[in-house]
């Protein structure tokens, strides 16, 4: 079915779950260390999901920004503490796309950094799909065998099969028994308070920065363009996307957002092709907030995540495969540099080392 340029079939609706990897063991520890309410993260995540592609029409990942929650879980933050990071960042990435500061950093970027930095974004995606792996290496190794037999299967779509090999897994171990409907839930107005604004900022915020701006800014807009030749989402856009979503929903409950290259080459891969993925996944993110909210912690955590691993392995190999077609020259140089920083530091360093040798490169080409 196509409603308004969005399909709605099974091919959507496996893409739709590519971005799980990102999502499920970030909303864990959010939830059951932080002890935000799970109703409000899933339902605002669910509504900028379906926001984002009726906007774009086009698939569109929204991922927790993932330095603020790993401090945040790491460090046990309080609720309030999560909402206040989100109007932080809110603030921040509004006001980078409003006055134009993001498209200027786009502009000096180099396909090459942007090229670096999606292939680095696949080593770590591969590298972390490997660890959930080894946790239960056979159902790994079947869980890759289902995605490559069945990635491009029009009826049976590996992300589904996945899914319901999963949920028939937790079910034999007798974690569906731990379901607690309670009827529906709402998600409620929740307190933001300005004596965090320092020590989100300090603890994580300025972390996160270089990182959104790298991948889920510059990164998914050369991505968009790769997959879509004849789309273009420009810099700017997102930003100020990124910045209305976390002025407005962490005043309900959600945590803070961005966009993605990694989650973006997970709903690609595994079959999103229009807006009908990020409405499926808004809809099912939804649902589980307001019928399931009291046990939705649980039955992530239950989830097997060798499952998650392999699709994670899959996507970061989706990743790699840009650095195919680079000439051996110094274009191969700048890309090798912005991995090796990525890789042994953080893609902000690697991101800012890539820069620099691309520009110490173009100096030397420039006739004396």
């Amino acid at each position: 079915m196509r409603v308004a340029g969005a399909e709605f079939n099974l091919r959507e609706l496996a893409g739709s779950m590519g971005d799980f990897g990102t999502l499920l063991p970030l909303a864990i520890g959010y939830i059951t260390v932080c002890g935000m309410n799970p109703t409000g993260l899933l339902v605002m995540m669910g509504l900028a999901n379906i926001a984002t592609g009726l906007v774009y029409r086009l698939p569109m990942p929204i991922e927790p920004m993932k330095v603020l929650a790993i401090m945040a879980i790491a460090q046990a933050w309080s609720p309030e503490k999560v909402y206040t990071s989100g109007i932080v960042m809110g603030v921040i990435w509004l006001g980078m796309g409003i006055t134009g500061v993001m498209s200027h950093i786009a502009r000096w970027t180099p396909k090459t950094v942007a090229t670096g930095i999606q292939i680095s974004l696949g080593f770590l995606l591969a590298f972390e799909g490997i660890k959930f792996i080894s946790g239960w290496w056979l159902l790994g190794l079947i869980s890759l065998i289902i995605i490559i037999i069945l990635r491009d299967n029009r009826y049976f779509p590996a992300a589904i099969v996945l899914v319901i090999l999963g949920i028939v897994i937790m079910a034999i171990k007798g974690d569906l028994l731990n379901t607690d409907y309670q009827g529906i839930t709402l998600p409620a107005l929740v307190n933001v308070r300005r004596e965090f604004i320092w020590p989100v900022l300090r603890d994580g915020g300025l972390a996160q920065i270089p990182l959104t701006a790298t991948n889920a800014v510059i990164a998914t807009s050369a991505l968009i363009s790769q997959y879509w030749p004849n789309r273009r989402v420009s810099e700017r856009q997102l930003s100020i996307n990124m910045g209305l979503m976390n002025l407005t929903l962490p005043f309900f409950g959600g945590m803070p957002l961005c966009h993605g290259a990694g989650g973006l080459a997970g709903q690609y891969f595994f079959g999103a092709r229009t807006a009908g993925a990020n409405i499926l996944e808004g809809l099912i993110e939804i649902s589980l907030g307001l019928f399931l909210g009291a046990s939705i912690a649980a039955l992530f955590a239950a989830f097997p995540m060798a499952i998650v691993g392999a699709m994670m392995l899959m996507v970061g190999f989706e990743l790699m495969k840009f650095a195919k077609g680079l000439r051996m020259d110094k274009q191969l140089a700048t890309v090798i540099v912005t991995v090796t920083g990525s890789l042994l530091w953080n893609m902000a360093a690697g991101f800012l080392v890539g820069m620099v040798v691309h520009y110490i490169l173009l100096h030397e080409e420039k006739p004396k």
